[in-house]
């Protein structure tokens, strides 16, 4: 069968041989035993739902070893044998362009590139899932190649409900992901809805089908660094930054520390993903002794250079060793995936990564106690690095937060902060969020890296003309994002799909993509996806991240990312999605997404208008209401250029009336 045949046919009506288990490929660690025997049984009638009665006698032993030995059931045996990539756009089957452009965007969140356990369907971060299983996979590619722009798919946590009844102006996709109720949204109670096979966790851009490999974070990464060297007043050159991960979100940060310009001390502690990162030119050397490392860290401060270390090891033993050797770092942070900490989110010193993953599955509570005693030697480490200069932020991914529950001393003094800001309060929020800057993305659908160099160049010009005018409170952004898109094709950051980032406000946002459009409608570039991060102004309510900087009381309430993914879905976006969970863990966070396809029409140009304009003001208004002044600043501006945007300002008191 030819690739469009198999996308057409579905789950198949003959099945496939049973599958066997790639050894080569990076696997998802073996989930932790939580099902009841009743509750095996429903997981069991659950998978077996997907196929023809005629096929569960053969499934269900199948299907039961499964759910024993991984904790989940996969369904294997229907993994397609194409090569699973970004295709270009014309490959696709189908009567929408729509539709189309998202299957492109599917197949790229699960290209082994991308993919950190693409077998298991998971994108990054441990368990940031794009199906639960490959039967969702086959039945959502299939209904998105028959589906008309006068329907919608909708999206049940990886589960296809359905093609329903619509409009051309409607989305053309809705996903839903792990929108439990809220007294459920424990993480046992996710590790139970997940095996059961109701609910996923879908990350943040894992299962709205908007990741595009580690440049997304990249970028961000890159001026999260370079405003932490600004705000402690030094040049990135020949100073050092230690952080930990690797994985599918953490991959990025070796490559940002050379981008920034500093040395950059990333620990690990899978030897695939580490040869995985390397390979991809993500990091420069790998270093498997301590011994070594302190070797080549004060070799590299003496030489001043640019250069990235992966460390094959535990974390702790790097902040302990240099606290040792009197290595000074200037910056520090983690990005392990602590949003999981439990499942193979952070591994515990002085065990080896196989005997944790063997502890996990069989011992989760001596694996537990492991993992926060590890916590606590990790914040006494950093506790000690600071108090001689270092710079220490949470990098979002609930270090602190974890590090709290374990009993770490890593609390301010009135006991209710933590000693330590998360980059959002210190160096996103304020510098980049409340004036509306946020990871704006596009994708070339076409497939070819000429068409991604022309966004680059269109991107870029509409930068420099938009700088010219620029108020003097967004010019540092606004120049730094030029010499990102400048730099962005030597930096070789393209992973999968031929995808581009940079942060834009949203004047700046609107104007690319109407130079996209006109671009398209002209024949001189293909179908553009726009997407973005959820991590952005609006998209994201995280009271320990996103809305970390949000000091009205409010940072635990998620009106914002709700009404966004709302506004969004009837402003324009072709397709739209909300989820419980992403970056600091499931029940700890409220995220919603976008894509939004041009096909260079009058239509799109109406759409993009609309809906970008939205999307951020929308967060700059709940920002501005919160009384922080860079927001109030940019929503003034806001309501001069949009004579029909109207929005509450904040009476401020004076403090001296207390």
């Amino acid at each position: 069968m030819t690739f469009q045949e198999q996308i057409k046919q579905g789950i198949p009506s003959i099945l496939p041989p049973k599958a066997t288990y790639d050894l080569a490929i990076n696997h998802a660690p073996k989930r932790k035993e939580i099902l009841s025997a009743e509750e095996k049984k429903l997981a069991l009638k659950n998978a077996l739902r997907y196929f023809e009665a005629k096929h569960h006698a053969e499934l269900i032993k199948e299907f039961s070893e499964e759910l024993e030995t991984y904790g989940r059931i996969y369904m294997y045996r229907l993994r397609p044998d194409y090569r699973m990539y970004a295709r270009p756009i014309d490959e696709y089957p189908g009567k929408s362009i729509q539709a189309k452009a998202i299957m492109h965007m599917i197949q790229n969140n699960l290209d082994y590139a991308v993919a950190q356990h693409p077998h298991e369907l998971i994108t990054y971060g441990g368990n940031g899932a794009v199906f639960q299983n490959w039967a969702q996979y086959l039945l959502t590619m299939q209904y998105l190649s028959e589906m008309t722009d006068e329907q919608t798919l909708t999206m049940y946590s990886g589960h296809p409900m359905g093609l329903f009844p619509s409009h051309s102006e409607a989305p053309r996709v809705v996903v839903t992901n792990g929108m439990v109720i809220p007294n459920y949204s424990k993480p046992d109670d996710w590790e139970k809805m997940n095996a059961l096979g109701v609910s996923q966790y879908g990350q943040m851009t894992a299962g709205s089908y908007m990741y595009i490999g580690p440049q997304g974070i990249v970028h961000g990464t890159t001026i999260t660094v370079l405003n932490g060297f600004r705000k402690i007043k030094l040049n990135p050159e020949g100073n050092l930054f230690v952080t930990s991960g690797l994985g599918g979100m953490s991959g990025a940060q070796p490559k940002a520390g050379n981008i920034a310009g500093c040395i950059t001390v990333c620990a690990e502690v899978n030897p695939k993903i580490t040869k995985i990162r390397h390979e991809q030119g993500w990091i420069n050397e790998i270093v498997t002794s301590t011994e070594e490392l302190v070797k080549r860290v004060t070799l590299a401060k003496a030489n001043k250079e640019v250069v990235s270390i992966a460390y094959l090891g535990n974390v702790v033993d790097v902040w302990e060793c240099f606290d040792q050797e009197n290595i000074k770092i200037d910056l520090g942070s983690d990005q392990t995936s602590l949003h999981n900490p439990w499942a193979g989110g952070y591994y515990p010193v002085g065990i080896s990564f196989e005997e944790a993953n063997e502890m996990m599955a069989n011992n989760p509570e001596l694996f537990k106690e492991k993992v926060q005693e590890s916590l606590r030697r990790q914040a006494k480490a950093i506790n000690k690095h600071t108090a001689r200069g270092t710079y220490f932020f949470d990098y979002g991914n609930a270090f602190l937060l974890e590090a709290s529950r374990a009993g770490a001393d890593v609390m301010a003094e009135n006991n209710i902060d933590f000693k330590y800001p998360s980059y959002v309060q210190d160096i996103m929020g304020p510098m980049c969020f409340d004036y509306g800057f946020g990871p704006f993305r596009w994708v070339c659908t076409s497939g070819k890296p000429e068409d991604l160099q022309k966004t680059d160049t269109i991107a870029s010009q509409v930068l420099e003309e938009l700088a010219k005018t620029s108020p003097n409170e967004i010019q540092q952004q606004m120049q730094d994002n030029i010499k990102w898109i400048k730099g962005a094709q030597e930096n070789k950051l393209v992973v999968g799909s031929q995808a581009r980032i940079l942060y834009a406000d949203a004047e700046g946002r609107i104007k690319i993509a109407e130079a996209f459009n006109q671009a398209i409608a002209k024949g001189e570039i293909g179908t553009v996806v726009l997407g973005r991060d959820h991590h952005d102004v609006s998209g994201t309510d995280s009271p320990y991240r996103e809305t970390s900087n949000i000091y009205d009381g409010s940072r635990f309430t998620a009106d914002m990312a709700i009404q966004n993914v709302i506004g969004d879905s009837f402003r324009g976006a072709t397709w739209v999605s909300i989820h419980n969970g992403g970056g600091v863990g499931w029940g700890e966070v409220i995220n919603g997404g976008f894509g939004m396809v041009l096909d260079g029409s009058k239509e799109a140009s109406k759409r993009l208008a609309s809906m970008l304009f939205w999307d951020v003001n929308n967060g700059i208004s709940r920002r501005s209401w919160a009384r922080n002044d860079e927001a109030i600043f940019a929503i003034k501006r806001a309501m001069e250029v949009e004579p029909l945007l109207k929005v509450t300002l904040p009476n401020i008191v004076d403090e001296n009336l207390f």
